[in-house]
C-alpha cells in the first residue's frame, strides 16, 4: 500500500492497456513513490504531463524512466512493451507543428501499448496539398488519430477521405477566439464528416486509449 495512491493491479488484464500516472498535479515525491512500484510490474510505465523541471527530478531518484521532453512524458519497462498488438496501422496527423506536443503524447503512448503508428505532421488545410498528397496512405490505415487547433477543420477533411476511424483531438493551439481549443472542439463535434468521434482538448494518451481499443487484435480476457 502507497501512501499516495492505490494502484490498479487488473487494469490491464481488465482493459488490454496498462495504468497510466496522471503527473501534471502530482509532486516529485509522490511520483518518486508510484513510479517504482509501476516498474516492478510486468507492464509499461508510462507517466503522463511531466514538464522537464518535474521530470528531471524524478530522474534524479528514479533511475529506470526515461523523459520524452516534446511529449511529456516519462516512460519505462520497455522490455514488458507487448509486440504486435495492433490489426494494422495507426496514423497519427497533426495540423501544425504546434500541435506536436499532443501527437507525440499519442505516438510514444501507443508504442508502449504495442501498436505500429505512421506520421503526417504539419499537413493543416491553409495548404491543402499536403494532406492530399497523403491519399494513398490514409487509405492504409486501420484508426487515425487527427489532432488541429485554430479551427479544427483537419480532422473533417480527413475523414473524408479514408475508410477507417477517425479520432480528432483539438488542441489549445490558436488566436484568442480559440479559446484555448473550444473553437477546434465545437467544430469538431459538428463537423459533417461521417466516422469521426471527438476526444477533449490536448487529450492526446485518449486519443491513443481509444485508438488501440480499434485496433486491438482481440479483446483481453476478464479479470478473476
Amino acid at each position: 500500500m502507497l501512501d499516495s495512491a492505490r494502484l490498479d493491479h487488473h487494469r490491464l488484464l481488465r482493459t488490454g492497456l496498462p495504468e497510466a500516472v496522471f503527473g501534471e498535479n502530482k509532486t516529485v515525491i509522490q511520483l518518486a513513490e508510484i513510479l517504482p512500484a509501476l516498474l516492478r510490474r510486468h507492464a509499461p510505465v508510462i507517466a503522463t504531463r511531466i514538464d522537464s523541471m518535474k521530470a528531471e527530478q524524478v530522474c534524479a531518484v528514479v533511475k529506470e524512466l526515461t523523459y520524452h521532453q516534446t511529449a511529456r512524458l516519462l516512460t519505462g519497462n520497455t522490455q514488458h512493451i507487448p509486440r504486435g498488438s495492433g490489426r494494422g496501422t495507426i496514423i497519427i496527423v497533426t495540423a501544425g507543428t504546434s500541435d506536436l506536443p499532443v501527437a507525440e503524447e499519442a505516438r510514444l503512448c501507443l508504442e508502449y501499448f504495442g501498436h505500429e503508428t505512421t506520421t503526417i505532421y504539419d499537413a493543416g488545410v491553409a495548404g491543402l496539398h499536403r494532406i492530399l498528397a497523403h491519399s494513398e496512405l490514409l487509405q492504409r490505415a486501420s484508426v487515425l488519430i487527427v489532432a488541429a487547433g485554430m479551427e479544427g477543420a483537419l480532422p473533417s477533411v480527413v475523414a473524408g477521405m479514408t475508410p477507417a476511424p477517425v479520432i480528432a483531438v483539438p488542441t489549445s493551439v490558436g488566436y484568442g477566439a480559440g479559446a484555448g481549443g473550444f473553437a477546434a472542439l465545437l467544430g469538431m463535434l459538428n463537423s459533417c464528416a461521417p466516422g469521426l468521434a471527438v476526444v477533449n482538448i490536448d487529450n492526446g494518451f485518449g486519443a491513443a486509449c481509444m485508438a488501440a481499443a480499434i485496433n486491438r487484435k482481440e479483446l483481453p480476457c476478464p479479470a478473476q
